[in-house]
């Protein structure tokens, strides 16, 4: 035997020899993970913050009083609260108007402030005066001021300071909140936005300082003018590390002082990519350990060795194409000339019910289930997640129908429509492949039915769409609805009601849809409550504000490492980090 033919003989014998190493796969970067995704961060206060990206950040960072045990939506655990009050152990009161929280001792935030009492009030009092337009404070001041705006019809400031100070009452470690009437998903709305930031180091960066005197200079600020929009000061298990906006990248470091165990990841890198090619790449290489895909692309990525994809039921209504009833005209790059004369849209376009109409007939919602979401979603038939009360699978909806859509387009806007045509852009947030396609859908059938028709699909910058909504500046949009709470009043509300975020952005205003609102969620009985919200369905029906939706299961791909992804319908993206390691099987598969 030859001496290389020896040494590969020695070397064999070696690898096989009872204890040697195995070669086996390696973890990139056990420590850090690593999502790429197609949402960049608006804000990272959280009492501005209203989207999905942002929220993602802030609900590793700041903390609630409670929090959703595991994947469920209907089980709460105590987070910054040590019980989960109850009638049985006295912390709900017989009437159902007082919630006490005991709250915990020795929390800390990151920059070393101890968390108390106070520093919740304070958070929540903020969170609610702040109440930006279109923002999320009317989640809390419904419930707990009795109003859903600090502000009357005219912008100006009408809510009593001390209704709400009243109301969120201190002692010694308790904090008890009185509401003005029974309101049924209140601890639901406690798990998710309570978040608790530090009042003294807001204060010492400008913030409000919690007086009467100065809150009202705080109301429907610019999110750019708080210190807390690019700075976080939470007690959660992670803190902010980096923010980059010119690259789209957050990163978070391990909190190491976290009052609970610390997490098992040391840093977490949020990357936003666009493009769906180049996650998919990240994800491949193992350079991400997930990445935002879309029902259509999930076949490209369930076959890539050593990733493993999960199917999560989201509590949402997507696939709702909203309707601006008074467009803002300022400024505005979605409108062309701003009037009817074929070069433009009026800021009354869809005002016009007919108009409305048209649209609704020249989608086609069918085809969204079965290819774009390749028949992983279900017709919500209305603007209520499937899985909640108030959800009605009998209620009729406009199918496709372009006969019907152009019958109505010639009686539009007085008979002038369908002669003089209409130019207008239709924005989706860039990278979002699914909403692309169905708005090129929408695109081509509209205008198959008249070449005076013409709409410009147009990917947008997350924050900047955002930004030009809130200001009433979009026609039109695909919209999706992720539950704040997992009850059909977070849906009823937000489509229906004049003061809800979406119905605030495009100018729905029906007295009747608010009285129906407004009744259904202080309804105790399920089965009354249920008849008012099929009401509310069909008066939305008949009114046309948008399009119904569908609800929707989201593919989550994880390389194989990723251990301790525990998804929930209700958290932002379904990641919780604190709960997630890496680390592959043994050899023995132990």
């Amino acid at each position: 035997m030859s001496d290389k033919n020896l040494i590969a003989f020695g070397l064999l014998l070696t690898l096989l020899a009872p204890g040697a190493a195995e070669i086996l796969p390696q973890v990139k970067n056990p420590d850090t993970f690593v999502y790429a995704t197609i949402g960049d961060v608006d804000t990272l206060d959280p009492g501005y913050a209203y989207d999905t990206a942002s929220h993602l950040i802030i609900f590793q960072i700041y903390e609630p009083l409670l929090m959703y045990k595991g994947s469920s939506v209907k089980e709460l655990v105590p987070l910054l609260a040590e019980k989960v009050p109850s009638k049985t152990n006295g912390l709900i009161s017989p009437d159902g108007l007082a919630y006490t929280f005991v709250i915990r001792k020795g929390m800390k935030f990151h920059n070393g402030y101890d968390l108390t009492p106070e520093d919740i009030k304070y958070s929540l009092m903020r969170f609610m005066l702040q109440d930006r337009a279109g923002g999320p404070s009317a989640l809390l001041l419904e419930p707990i001021a009795g109003v859903t705006s600090t502000r009357d019809s005219l912008g100006n400031i009408s809510l009593d300071f001390k209704t709400v100070d009243q109301r969120i009452e201190i002692k010694g470690q308790k904090l008890i909140i009185h509401l003005p009437k029974p309101y049924a998903p209140f601890l639901t709305l406690m798990a998710q936005w309570s978040y608790t930031a530090s009042k003294k180091w807001a204060m010492e960066h400008g913030d409000w300082d919690g007086t009467e005197a100065a809150w009202k200079k705080f109301n429907n600020p610019k999110k750019e003018d708080s210190y807390f929009f690019e700075h976080a000061n939470g007690s959660g298990p992670f803190l902010l590390e980096t923010w980059d906006k010119n690259t789209k990248q957050i990163s978070l470091a391990r909190n190491e002082r976290y009052w609970r165990a610390p997490a098992k990841l040391k840093r977490i890198v949020i990357k936003k990519i666009d493009e769906f090619a180049t996650r998919r790449l990240l994800l491949d290489k193992g350079d991400a350990d997930s990445a935002t895909v879309t029902s259509q692309y999930e076949p490209q990525v369930s076959g890539i060795p050593g990733v493993k994809v999960v199917p999560v039921p989201v509590l949402d209504v997507s696939a709702i194409f909203q309707f601006n009833l008074n467009i803002n005209l300022s400024g505005n790059p979605y409108t062309g000339s701003g009037k009817l004369d074929g070069r433009g849209i009026p800021f009354n376009f869809f005002a016009d019910k007919e108009v409305r109409l048209a649209f609704s007939y020249a989608y086609d919602q069918k085809t969204t289930v079965e290819q774009i979401y390749r028949g992983k979603a279900r017709l919500a038939h209305g603007f209520i997640a499937t899985e909640l009360i108030g959800f009605n699978p009998n209620q009729p909806t406009r199918e496709f129908d372009l006969e019907k859509a152009k019958a109505h387009f010639q009686k539009a806007l007085g008979g002038k429509l369908w002669e003089t045509g209409f130019r207008m852009v239709l924005p989706f947030n860039a990278g979002n492949d699914i909403r692309q396609t169905a708005s090129n859908m929408f695109k081509r059938n509209i205008e198959s039915l008249n070449p005076k028709f013409q709409i410009d699909v147009r990917p947008i910058q997350w924050s900047t769409l955002l930004g030009d909504e809130s200001a009433n500046k979009l026609p039109m949009r695909y919209t999706a609805w992720l539950a704040d709470f997992p009850d059909p009043h977070n849906f009823a509300f937000t489509y229906m009601h004049r003061n809800g975020a979406q119905a605030a952005r495009y100018g729905y205003n029906n007295p009747k849809a608010q009285e129906l609102v407004e009744k259904a969620v202080a309804e105790t009985n399920p089965k009354k409550r249920e008849a008012l919200y099929f009401e509310l369905t069909r008066l939305a029906y008949e009114d046309a504000p948008f399009t119904f939706g569908i609800s929707t299961i989201q593919p989550v791909p994880l390389r194989d490492w990723v251990q301790g992804f525990i998804p929930n319908p209700i958290f932002p993206d379904h990641f919780y980090f604190y709960w997630i390691s890496k680390s592959l099987p043994s050899a023995k598969g132990t």
